[in-house]
């Protein structure tokens, strides 16, 4: 059985600024995302990685350049199919105004039937990460053995939508999960199954602390900023 560790990337600017990222480029990790990232390798220690796969994208690669440092040799590779999803117009958006959309309400109720104008639907999204994360699977498995452990750095949605998969879930119903930033997600591939061993571990329960009325809560499109 490979394992696949699914981290989110750290928080990032866009989180701070209640911005939809999507494929923005330059959008980089903030202060706290960086501690995030510094504190990665430590969590991970002790676990040997097959390979080390990143969204393209610079928040993500960041998020995996102290993971790389301390263990010297690490081949870094970029998968496009786990890159954020193609929001399209809402891309750079602010959520505040997003969420008068009525679009949002698909998104939030019935995302399955969600495609954002200019842009990807869900749907699509969800199969391409799902078919990337398989195919990875099966790639590491037949190179390292059923005990392989391989990395996968992505986003919020992507990292929701391919647990939803493995869970059985409907897409309509993934909303319901929440992964913060730089927190750790585990799927053990089998042949007949996949099983979730972790599911949003940031060993941090800021993000339990009450919030106020209004304020960014779980099933935020993009992730979310997590913990503040």
């Amino acid at each position: 059985m490979a394992t696949l560790i699914l981290v989110r990337h750290g928080r990032s600017t866009a989180n701070t600024s209640g911005l939809l990222a999507g494929w923005t480029p330059g959008v980089t990790l903030d202060e706290r995302g960086a501690a995030q990232a510094a504190a990665l390798p430590a969590r991970l220690d002790g676990i040997p990685f097959a390979a080390v796969v990143s969204s393209p994208l610079q928040r993500c690669r960041e998020t995996l350049q102290p993971l790389l440092d301390a263990r010297p040799g690490t081949e870094l590779v970029t998968d496009e199919r786990i890159g954020e999803c193609d929001y399209g117009e809402w891309t750079g958006r602010k959520l505040s105004e997003l969420n008068e959309e009525p679009l949002m309400q698909v998104v939030q109720q019935h995302p399955a039937a969600a495609a954002f104008p200019s842009g990807e639907s869900m749907a699509a999204m969800q199969a391409r990460a799902v078919a990337c994360v398989r195919e990875w699977n099966e790639r590491v498995e037949k190179e390292h053995g059923e005990n392989a452990v391989f990395l996968v750095c992505s986003h919020g949605d992507i990292i929701k939508a391919i647990v939803a998969d493995a869970l059985g879930m409907h897409l309509d119903l993934f909303q319901r999960l929440n992964v913060d930033p730089c927190s750790v997600t585990a799927i053990g591939y089998t042949r007949l199954r996949p099983y979730l061993l972790r599911l949003g571990d940031t060993e941090d329960l800021g993000s339990l602390v009450p919030r106020e009325a209004g304020s960014e809560g779980p099933g935020a499109v993009g992730g979310g900023a997590g913990a503040p």
